[in-house]
């Protein structure tokens, strides 16, 4: 990989700040704001490389099947509530095999569970610590469940390679490591925000169990 320019690294301000607005008022979720949010996350796992091949792939897909389906059709897909509405009214969830909406985003929900979970274990490491064992548990927490052994056995084998703290916030975010690091704590709490509305919104639709 070309060695990254400070615009390309990554930022946990602009995930502050996009998730803070996908936070709508009434207990709704911007798709395009947590979708702004979510390509800078995708950044992280760019950064990381290899390590992380087995989800940064899949993430990527997903984030562009919601904005395909948002070029389309902006209106319906402003928000969760109102995509869900759509889909579940047109049948579009009925139909076996149909790319739609509802689905995407919760592959994507479950994804942010792994991203918050490794960054808030991440927050609690000294520089010196190694990354691999957290990340291994954060996995095992949350993505492991919805994975088939092959790829959970390749992923926790990846994350042995994974270094220290602070060569691994050095290597996503250069030289500002200390500006990502004091906003980290409400990062994670607004993404938890985010994660437990959506979660919340998948709950009263039914939608947990798409498959």
């Amino acid at each position: 990989m070309a060695e990254a320019d400070e615009m390309s690294y990554f930022d946990l301000r602009m995930v502050h700040d996009h998730f803070d607005r996908a936070l709508l008022h009434d207990e709704d979720v911007d798709i395009k704001a947590y979708l702004d949010a979510y390509n800078e996350l995708y950044k992280f796992f760019q950064l990381m490389g290899s390590v992380f091949s087995f989800v940064s792939s899949d993430l990527k897909e997903k984030i562009d099947v919601l904005h395909e389906l948002r070029a389309r059709d902006e209106e319906n897909y402003a928000t969760i509530k109102k995509m869900i509405n759509h889909e579940k009214e047109n049948k579009i969830l009925e139909r076996p095999n149909s790319i739609n909406g509802a689905r995407t985003l919760l592959r994507l929900h479950r994804g942010l569970d792994f991203i918050r979970e490794f960054l808030r274990q991440l927050s609690n490491l000294t520089d010196m610590e190694k990354t691999s064992a957290c990340c291994q548990d954060a996995y095992n927490k949350t993505l492991a469940k919805h994975h088939p052994w092959i790829i959970k056995k390749a992923a926790v084998v990846a994350m042995y390679t994974m270094p220290t703290r602070e060569i691994l916030l050095k290597k996503v975010c250069g030289d500002n490591v200390q500006r990502n690091v004091d906003v980290m704590p409400k990062m994670l709490q607004v993404t938890a925000d985010v994660f437990l509305r959506t979660d919340n919104l998948y709950e009263t639709y039914q939608l947990h169990t798409l498959p």
